[in-house]
């Protein structure tokens, strides 16, 4: 009796033995609930054949399907990704209430370090920690304030500090934070703040230093790399997802055969680098990157996991199930 389109509904009512042609996206006309695809339909001189098997209600969207309404459609504390903003816009929303971006600001600490634009002088190495916190912050969409590298230099170390402070509501440094000569960053932290955690057990990233700067969240990280990266994954990224008034998550962690052996020492929880890998039949399982040394960079490139190895484990042997927390992105 009719045809309808997307965008162009058949302004009638369907009565029975009655049918109208529809196409995908058009609203089901007054008196209809039933589709069905045109590829068993026949049509014949006095009317049309179905086959047989169709069911009422089918190939229907039905009207609070997808929301119901009066129901949440998302929750506070989501970080906006494609999806949501597609939600958003199919409620006829064009704008929504949003956290600003936490700003988040970062540098390096030590003589030894050399911007990768420059030539190495004796004793110095190129600074890399700056741009792998670089891209672990842009991951969870912080606003980036880079202040460098700063020196071993406590009076120095000392204004960057209360420059980051009063610009930031995080503040990040690598290195200067054990407890050689040269490292200031626990004093000043002291002396300008206060220090809620130093150092935790675990390896690598023993010499973590948490606190409180000038009205800003403090972070100290290691020195080493590897370290850093792994304190960031660890502590930093949920506890600046807190902040930004997120949900963080507990890290996933599954249990996989071991294609390897592994040592260590009782005392701390250990996050070793791990390759997740699927045999022919498809089972999972995990093996070493090879060293563990927290300055071996180039294996967190290679890794797409950490095997965890809890603080009284001596080790595990081939074909033991270990703790695996995958993670993508290094």
């Amino acid at each position: 009796v009719g045809e309808a389109f997307a965008g162009h509904p058949y302004p009638g009512e369907v009565g029975p033995l009655e049918c109208v042609r529809i196409m995908t996206g058009a609203p089901i006309p007054q008196g209809a609930d039933t589709v069905v695809m045109q590829e068993v339909v026949s049509t014949l001189a006095e009317g049309i054949l179905l086959d047989h098997g169709q069911i009422p209600g089918q190939h229907v969207r039905k009207a609070g399907e997808d929301i119901i309404e009066g129901s949440i459609a998302l929750q506070s504390g989501v970080q906006l990704g494609p999806a949501h903003l597609g939600v958003i816009a199919s409620l006829g929303l064009d704008k929504v209430k949003v956290s600003r971006p936490l700003r988040v600001a970062f540098f390096s600490t030590g003589d030894e370090l050399c911007p990768p634009s420059q030539a190495l002088g004796a004793g110095q190495i190129y600074d890399s920690n700056r741009y792998s916190l670089a891209g672990l912050l842009r991951s969870i969409g912080v606003e980036l304030i880079d202040l460098g590298i700063v020196e071993d230099n406590r009076s120095q170390l000392r204004q960057t500090l209360l420059d980051a402070a009063s610009q930031a509501d995080a503040v990040i440094t690598s290195g200067g934070v054990s407890v050689g000569e040269a490292d200031y960053i626990k004093s000043l932290l002291d002396e300008l703040g206060q220090v809620d955690i130093w150092r935790v057990a675990m390896k690598p990233g023993k010499p973590l230093t948490f606190g409180q700067l000038q009205g800003s969240w403090f972070f100290g990280l290691p020195g080493n790399p590897v370290s850093v990266m792994v304190t960031f994954m660890q502590f930093v990224r949920p506890a600046l997802q807190k902040l930004m008034g997120m949900q963080p998550q507990r890290a996933l962690q599954v249990q996989l055969p071991l294609l390897t052996t592994l040592k260590k020492a009782a005392g701390r929880a250990e996050y070793q680098r791990g390759i997740l890998r699927q045999d022919e039949s498809g089972r999972w399982a995990v093996e070493s990157t090879g060293t563990q040394s927290s300055g071996v960079l180039s294996s967190m490139s290679q890794a797409n996991c950490f095997i965890v190895l809890p603080a009284g484990s001596t080790g595990a042997e081939y074909g033991d199930l270990v703790d695996v927390e995958p993670f993508s992105g290094c």
